[in-house]
């Protein structure tokens, strides 16, 4: 049946409309095609919460969602890493840069001082106990983030420090859908060096002068003397001589500029000897490919996805990288009308490759490409060539032959770093992880009677690591010992049981929601480490290939929880909303007496557009208001930045030989008393939606105040142990959230979104130990009751004495009066000070997408603005030129350094005597400030019409560009790598830029 009408000859449009869909304006054409678009105020946005969904409108906690839309278009293998300006309240650090490797996540600051503040991720309802990286990012349908008590205290223990939420796909109804979605890439590195002296004369010159200003102004030489002392040091200082110098003559004139005469490159007759680009060399764009495959479809009674997928990302120097062969099967089917179960299974098989020493915990080791590479002077070769300057070859590998700078590669020993070079140990050392990481959800829902049911679901989580590391026999450190072979292995295993009793019911205008459950995990993890010297074959890993100094270690640790859970909502005409959940929770870290904690949330919310005062208003949608309190616990407490799992248990190890036990050594003291860590959370915000959803968004104020805090009370070495754990202290986190979405045009063919997201947060020391009297000081850290956890101890810098160049202090007399002072170590005695709160005014995100008659593109960035960090990395490139400092590059800023003629400078003179030239002090405080640019990416739907007959149902193609660029303070600083201190040894961020191509049939 079909029905004919007449349009006047006038008219130029047709005005479209369908109950639930936004209404549609549209050219009156010969054929018209209309897409209709859901009415955000007729079809309310469901989101995934706590053990279950709802309706957004109805939540009444404090959650962010990012859809897969957003994580389809970021290219990383780690999906932690997308989360950097995406979410307001969200914080992510890069302390590591290597493919792969996860972002250090915090949600509303830092709640703890020695117990964890990792958030708790929760993929498809159980909570996940493994490497996230084994998550492929384009199986997620969404992330939600919670961030308050009400939103995840049913989480308990391990909700402390809020909860990522991961869902992954599943099939929908209707016909099979085929998708690949494949992209191509390479990667470079963003964070480029300091800007350091990039040529030899000039470091020559700048060496010498430091040699000369220590002779001139401490030891009181002549100019002469000084002169002639300083280019006969100048050479052994540094270790290499790379100039050749006519006869006679100095390297380095009266001038103190270089001799004309001398030519760069020097043969002793055996070698010759001229300097390399040590970056240039060592840092290279490789490639990163990914594909994806899925499959999915459904009918009224099954549902299926199934995905497999490949990653391989090379990193920026040679062999590391991450690679990942993933698969995620997820079924779910409605046996019976009252019967539905599925399974959700996935595999990851990773293998992550570490050069050398780039991981955090061996910073400055001989291997770490990035110091060496950063910090090494522009002086030295890093291959050995022979007399006619050709580089030598390994007769046996046919690699090239590397200088180690150790006086046995060559005949020259140098000051930095000897017996070193990253570029040889990335050719003849390995050090790989390879893991096999399973997770599987089982689950069956049984409907007991009408809106009565009950879910069983059992989680399983197993995770074998293995870690192969050789030290190659032939050059570096290893090669005294004719290599060594470090082999380990680890299984980690938990078994998540859930129960889950809900009830959901509409009484004409009152709806309920009630929730009870019991939740149980358990956990054990084991290893085996064995490490020896001495190889025989070169590229055997095992530990059969080694005969001496064999030693091994291994452990087993377990650790369980449960929780009993009960929530009850209620929603009075979808316009008053009120919700209550209580938790009690058992965990084995804790003694049997103080083992069971409880936590509670409460939340409420109005949506006010729905008043008759306001409903009539067109342009206000939706204005809820909404306020949440609740506690939550944690038990992770800490021990040298691993998990303890029996803290209250006093723990030692165990020597001896030939069959005798030597006495057990107390290397952890424990405490029975300890129990939960309690965090109590309030929040109150407003949830807006206006001009029928074009402008929405949320502000939020939240207060999060932990107390009775895990803590490790410093006690006398004469006990047999240096700290006693237990609960004491607060600390609190306040501030404001604030969440824009912007859409200033939306037609058929065009819509352009604009969002952007702020956190302005403040952090308080509200309680310590009574034994600290308000205040705690460690290294150049302090803590004190009243202020901000982050805060630096520090001497203040005082400027240069402009009459000798020097670095002046402020110090205090007896009385209490400050003085200028040349001697750090006076001030240091006498006037350190706080440096006041480090953390930033602001951070957040900022963002827009477009879509126009086919094409996408999206630019998503990172700020944050208003705080200080500590420059280390720049520290140390403004050495004087000592001793232990010769061979250590300089950063540019030197070339202003103190003179004679130079008198007004804020840099001190270069003197190799000084001792305190570059002390530590509040000089090197730095602005915290930067702008990233994440992701940027263009493409570009082909019409459906050219298409259709080839079968396609879609086709993309598309550019990417991840980590673009990032704009700080000062070249080579990367705020983004600490809350307190930046420093340029660790795998710095890496920029992609693909081209992909993603097809559905």
């Amino acid at each position: 049946m079909s029905t004919r009408y007449d349009l006047p000859s006038s008219a130029k449009t047709l005005q479209i409309s369908y109950i639930g869909m936004q209404t549609q304006e549209v050219a009156i054409k010969s054929t018209v095609k209309v897409f209709m678009k859901s009415d955000s105020e007729m079809l309310d946005e469901v989101m995934v919460v706590a053990y279950g969904t709802a309706k957004k409108s109805a939540f009444t906690g404090s959650a962010s969602v990012i859809k897969s839309e957003t994580l389809e278009k970021r290219q990383v293998s780690n999906i932690s890493n997308a989360l950097s300006g995406t979410v307001s309240g969200v914080q992510t650090q890069s302390t590591n840069g290597q493919p792969g490797e996860k972002a250090t996540v915090r949600i509303r600051g830092i709640g703890s001082m020695y117990a964890s503040n990792n958030p708790l991720y929760v993929v498809d309802g159980i909570p996940y106990e493994g490497d996230i990286s084994a998550v492929n990012s384009q199986d997620i349908e969404s992330m939600t983030v919670l961030k308050d008590a009400a939103a995840a205290a049913l989480y308990g223990a391990r909700g402390a420090n809020g909860v990522i939420l991961v869902t992954t796909k599943k099939g929908k109804t209707g016909e099979t859908l085929v998708s690949l979605d494949a992209r191509w890439g390479a990667n470079s590195r963003l964070v480029k060096n300091y800007d350091v002296l990039q040529n030899a004369a000039t470091y020559m010159e700048t060496a010498y002068s430091a040699i000369y200003n220590g002779y001139v102004y401490n030891s009181k030489y002549t100019a002469e003397r000084a002169y002639q002392q300083a280019n006969a040091d100048l050479i052994p200082g540094l270790g290499y001589q790379i100039y050749n110098v006519p006869n006679g003559q100095n390297l380095i004139g009266r001038d103190g500029k270089l001799n004309p005469y001398a030519t760069l490159g020097y043969s002793d007759g055996d070698y010759y000897y001229t300097p390399d680009n040590w970056s240039d060399e060592m840092f290279e764009s490789n490639m990163r490919q990914e594909y994806n495959l899925s499959v999915s479809g459904g009918t009224d009674k099954l549902s299926y996805y199934f995905s497999a997928a490949y990653l391989a990302d090379d990193g920026i120097i040679e062999n590391s990288g991450f690679e990942r062969i993933s698969s995620r099967i997820n079924v779910d089917y409605q046996a019976k009308k009252w019967l539905k179960f599925g399974v959700n299974l996935s595999y990851a098989n990773v293998k992550s490759r570490y050069p050398g020493d780039q991981d955090t915990d061996a910073a400055t080791s001989s291997g770490n490409a990035f110091f060496v590479g950063n910090f090494i002077a522009p002086i030295y070769p890093m291959y050995v060539r022979n007399a006619e300057g050709q580089i030598m070859h390994d007769a046996n590998t046919g690699y090239r032959i590397y200088d180690y700078g150790d006086g046995e590669s060559t005949n020259f020993t140098r000051n930095f770093m000897s017996m070193s070079n990253p570029m040889s140990s990335f050719l003849y050392d390995t050090e790989e992880y390879l893991m096999d990481i399973l997770n599987g959800k089982w689950y069956a829902k049984v409907d007991i009677l009408d809106g009565l049911s009950l879910t069983a679901s059992l989680g399983l989580h197993v995770d074998n690591t293995r870690l192969h590391i050789v030290g190659n026999k032939y050059y570096g450190q290893s090669a005294s010992q004719n290599g060594s072979v470090q082999q380990y292995s680890s299984r980690t295993y938990s078994l998540d049981q859930q129960y889950l009793l809900t009830y959901k019911k509409a009484f004409d205008v009152h709806h309920i929601d009630i929730l009870a459950g019991y939740e149980s995990m358990d956990y054990n993890t084991e290893s085996h480490y064995i490490l020896g010297y001495n190889m025989y074959s070169d590229k055997n890993w095992t530990a059969s290939n080694v005969i001496d100094r064999k030693n091994g270690s291994g452990s087993y640790d377990e650790y369980a929880t449960i929780g009993i859970i009960t929530r009850a909502s209620y929603d009075f005409d979808e316009k008053y909303y009120a919700s209550a959940s209580y938790r009690r929770d058992a965990s084995s870290r804790f003694h049997p007496d103080n083992r069971w904690g409880n936590f509670w949330s409460v939340s409420a919310a109005w949506d006010m557009a729905k008043e008759n005062f306001i409903s009539h208003i067109d342009w206000i949608n939706m204005l809820k208001l909404k306020a949440s309190f609740g506690q939550q616990g944690n038990d992770n407490l800490l021990y040298k930045e691993y998990p303890n799992y029996y803290p209250y248990q006093d723990q030692f190890t165990v020597s001896g030989s030939e069959g005798v036990f030597s006495d057990g050594v107390l290397f952890y003291k424990g405490n029975k008393d300890i129990t939960w860590e309690t965090s109590n959370s309030f929040n109150v915000g407003v949830d807006f939606a206006l001009l029928k959803g074009r402008v929405d968004g949320s502000i939020e104020y939240f207060n999060r105040q932990t107390k009775d805090m895990l803590y490790y009370k410093p006690v006398a070495m004469s006990n047999g142990y240096t700290q006693f754990p237990m609960n004491i202290g607060s600390v609190r986190n306040s501030g404001v959230e604030i969440e824009l979405n912007y859409t200033p045009i939306q037609t058929n063919n065009f819509k352009w979104v604009i969002n952007w997201n702020g956190t302005m947060m403040k952090n308080k020391i509200l309680e310590l130990h009574p034994d600290l009297k308000g205040e705690m000081i460690n290294g150049s850290y302090i803590y004190r009751e009243g202020e901000s956890l982050y805060q630096f101890y520090l001497t203040k810098y005082a400027g240069v004495d402009h009459e000798s160049g020097e670095a002046q202090y402020w110090a205090k007399d007896t009385d209490g009066a400050e003085y200028k002072t040349s001697d750090w170590s006076a001030a240091y005695n006498t006037n350190r000070q706080a440096s006041g709160d480090l953390l930033p005014t602001i951070y957040g995100g900022i963002g827009t997408t477009l879509d126009f008659y086919g094409f996408d593109f999206s630019i998503q960035c990172a700020y944050q603005l208003g705080g200080k960090i500590y420059d280390s990395g720049y520290q140390a490139l403004m050495h004087g030129g000592g001793s232990h400092d010769l061979g250590y590059n300089w950063h540019k800023d030197i070339l202003n350094a103190w003179t004679p003629e130079n008198t007004n400078s804020d840099i001190p003179r270069i003197d190799a005597i000084d001792k305190y030239t570059n002390s530590s002090s509040d000089r090197w405080l730095t602005s915290s400030d930067y702008f990233a640019i994440n992701n940027i990416t263009l493409g570009y739907t082909l019409p459906q019409r050219w298409l259709r007959n080839l079968g396609i149902g879609s086709l993309r193609v598309y550019g990417a560009a991840d980590n673009v660029a990032l704009f700080s303070a000062r070249r080579g600083l990367d705020p983004r790598m600490s809350y307190t201190t930046a420093s340029t040894d660790r795998y710095t961020p890496i920029r992609t830029i693909s081209g992909g191509l993603k097809v559905t049939f």
